[in-house]
């Protein structure tokens, strides 16, 4: 009884011990009697004792890979260190287990190959401007080699490209003078749109000025133009009075005589009466009364005209 029961609980532990549950993302590889038999995926397994074992068990997750840097030289020949990060995912875990030994050292080395080979062929500066292009190639070349171990390469980026010290110093010697060198432009630009703006500016206030001037000229001519026509306007409506009213001879002297006055002025030294005015009753009168408004008349000479 006791040799039965114990029997009995090696084969329930036996049986526990090789059920096996595959999580999600993961797969077993099986192999019996030493040999590849079959690749669990997802679920509750059960394998033969003693018989069945797992070889690998292989993440099918989308994995990432930091390669230190290598060395690499340009065709210009210029040494400079480069290192990458691969993303991969194992899609047939059976050629994964059988296919290469080790097969993370072997990307790596088969990165670095492929590497050296695609930069040898670019000079430096197309070799930092030509990250794309890069990538793309390397990805082309890495998913083909690494078919046959069942992995598939998704995507592959050149993390840093570290030239040596001295081309860093030059790079940054250049990429200063060209900093100073648009600045420098800048700095032109701005100067030439201010004096551009300054003489649109001084432009503007001298026409304003023009037309300011040119309106008051205009202003002023107009003024003295009507007051020009007002007083035309004025002496005849004087004349037109003065001949309604039909003066005596007399008044026509007065008046005569009240213009030599104005023509004198207190200016002129000669004054010359028409013989018209001489049988004037009150000519003595108007000549007092013109010489004393013109004191600085010296001499008055009447000339009669038959």
């Amino acid at each position: 009884m006791i040799i039965t029961f114990l029997l009995i609980l090696v084969v329930i532990l036996l049986i526990i011990t090789n059920i096996r549950i595959v999580p999600q993302s993961r797969a077993y590889v099986i192999e019996r009697l030493g040999g590849y038999l079959t690749t669990w995926q997802v679920g509750l397994k059960f394998k033969i004792p003693f018989v069945d074992r797992i070889s690998r068990k292989v993440s099918l997750k989308e994995q990432v890979i930091d390669f230190p840097p290598q060395p690499v030289i340009t065709r210009d020949n210029v040494t400079m260190q480069i290192d990458t990060v691969i993303y991969f995912q194992i899609t047939d875990p059976k050629l994964y287990t059988y296919g290469v030994e080790r097969p993370l050292n072997a990307i790596e080395n088969l990165t670095a190959t492929t590497l050296r080979n695609i930069i040898g062929d670019l000079e430096l500066d197309a070799t930092l401007t030509s990250r794309d292009i890069i990538n793309t190639k390397m990805r082309a070349i890495l998913d083909e080699a690494t078919d046959p171990w069942g992995i598939k390469i998704n995507r592959v980026e050149l993390k840093n490209i570290m030239p040596p010290a001295a081309i860093q110093d030059a790079m940054e010697k250049q990429m200063k003078a060209e900093r100073e060198k648009r600045e420098s432009i800048i700095i032109a630009e701005g100067h030439k749109r201010s004096a551009i703006l300054v003489a649109e500016g001084e432009k503007a206030a001298a026409i304003l000025r023009a037309e300011a001037s040119k309106e008051s000229s205009v202003r002023v001519a107009e003024g003295e133009a009507k007051a020009l026509i007002e007083l035309t306007t004025a002496k005849a409506e004087a004349l037109t009075l003065l001949t309604n009213a039909n003066p005596s001879d007399k008044v026509l002297s007065l008046k005569a005589m009240e213009t030599f006055e104005k023509v004198a002025d207190g200016k002129a030294t000669k004054i010359i009466i028409p013989s018209e005015l001489q049988g004037v009753a009150n000519l003595a009168t108007a000549f007092t009364a013109v010489s004393n408004s013109t004191p600085d008349v010296k001499t008055i000479t009447k000339t009669v005209k038959k």
